[in-house]
């Protein structure tokens, strides 16, 4: 087992209740820092900033690792980012449980883009029953290739408005991030809190769907998957 925390100076649980409770709420580093004060802890929102940036990453890959058991009918939608001024496409997949597949954030909304990212969530999970999409034009051709190759079969992709409110309306959390969105200065810096945004938001959906309403706590479980 890695330990992620060797030579911090502050403790596993300072950390993951940090970068937990900054991942899943949508407040800022500064608040984020008077909270912990009123707990007797001070630290600096930079390294804040550096804890998320460098956890968000190992998260997603630890959740990825361990998330494999899914249902067959997918969504597939792209929502818009804003990094240092100019529009970036998160593109996003979840079943019909509204569970998360998978996420990766793009420059371009275009044919590469929708066709590796499909060709990479198909790799990953397999053949779907279903695949639901909007009818933009890049994402239809991405398809289109894809059939041909052999990773999808004839019948399985729809195009269909009302099924694909579900992504619509788990696009809304990550909407919550546009105001903490407008401080992004990079791609990289975008894509990895952004990626540790969408890994804590998987995990909740995961937990509420086991204990109900009730039993997620955002640090223990940063706790749980980074102990693992």
């Amino acid at each position: 087992m890695t330990d992620h925390f060797k030579g911090r100076q502050f403790n596993q649980s300072v950390i993951t209740f940090a970068v937990g409770y900054y991942l899943r709420y949508n407040i800022s580093y500064r608040d984020l820092v008077e909270m912990m004060r009123d707990r007797g802890i001070f630290v600096h929102h930079t390294t804040l900033m550096r804890w998320v940036q460098y956890y968000s990453p190992i998260m997603r890959a630890l959740w990825r690792k361990r998330h494999r058991r899914t249902s067959k009918s997918w969504r597939m939608d792209e929502t818009y980012i804003k990094i240092k001024g100019q529009w970036n496409y998160l593109y996003r997949a979840i079943d019909d449980q509204g569970l998360t597949l998978d996420f990766q954030l793009r420059k371009k909304r275009n044919f590469n883009s929708a066709y590796h990212f499909l060709k990479r969530l198909l790799k990953t999970y397999g053949l779907p029953h279903r695949l639901v999409t909007d009818q933009y034009g890049a994402t239809l051709k991405a398809i289109k290739k894809l059939s041909r190759e052999g990773y999808l079969h004839k019948g399985v992709h729809q195009c269909s408005k009302y099924r694909n409110n579900l992504i619509e309306q788990d696009h809304r959390f990550i909407k919550r991030q546009q105001v903490r969105s407008a401080s992004y200065q990079s791609t990289r810096t975008a894509a990895r809190t952004l990626y540790g945004i969408e890994t804590m938001h998987a995990i909740h959906k995961e937990s509420r769907k086991k204990l109900g309403l009730f039993g997620f706590s955002a640090y223990q479980e940063v706790d749980q998957l980074l102990a693992a």
